[in-house]
């Protein structure tokens, strides 16, 4: 396989980024329209996070927020966003660079977005990027089932878990 030197798996994570920061750009001028919604999942110990003590340590690895509701002074810049929250009626102000956000989905036109983040022990050659995905929308029950379940869910919750496992092509080639 040929050495990607122009990197189109880091181009295209930013060309994805951007439809995040278009997006969030527009509700902060306008609000929101019709029935969107946002679930964002990032990792709160990324460079550049800040939120508080309290939720870094329930939320240790990573977070989701949903912009529906109640929120409030959301700020959008090129490196990232901040946005006031309410967790058990403490309001708290989150800033969240682009950079540390894992997922975005919106659950009204199912459509969502899975990026690739680096945290600082990252090696860049440690292991290819992932494809960014797009989904498109699924089956009306299935959207309506995921529907459903989001609604039930509490307006953060952990995602959580370890992260992906870095496992080595060598581990599995014929000596």
């Amino acid at each position: 396989m040929a050495d990607d030197h122009i990197r189109y798996d880091i181009l295209a994570q930013e060309a994805l980024r951007g439809v995040m920061r278009k997006v969030l750009a527009e509700v902060a001028r306008t609000g929101l329209p019709g029935n969107h919604h946002f679930f964002i999942t990032f990792l709160t110990g990324a460079p550049g996070v800040r939120i508080s003590s309290r939720l870094r340590e329930r939320y240790p690895e990573q977070m989701t927020i949903v912009i529906q509701f109640q929120y409030w002074d959301l700020k959008v810049t090129d490196a990232g966003f901040e946005v006031g929250l309410s967790f058990s009626d403490v309001p708290e102000k989150l800033e969240i660079p682009f950079s540390a956000v894992r997922g975005f989905y919106d659950p009204s036109v199912n459509f969502e977005l899975e990026f690739d983040v680096k945290t600082e022990g990252t090696e860049d050659e440690a292991a290819p990027a992932p494809e960014p995905v797009a989904v498109v929308p699924e089956k009306k029950a299935e959207t309506k089932k995921k529907a459903a379940e989001a609604e039930k869910k509490p307006a953060v919750a952990e995602t959580g878990g370890k992260g992906a496992d870095v496992v080595s092509l060598d581990a599995f080639r014929k000596k």
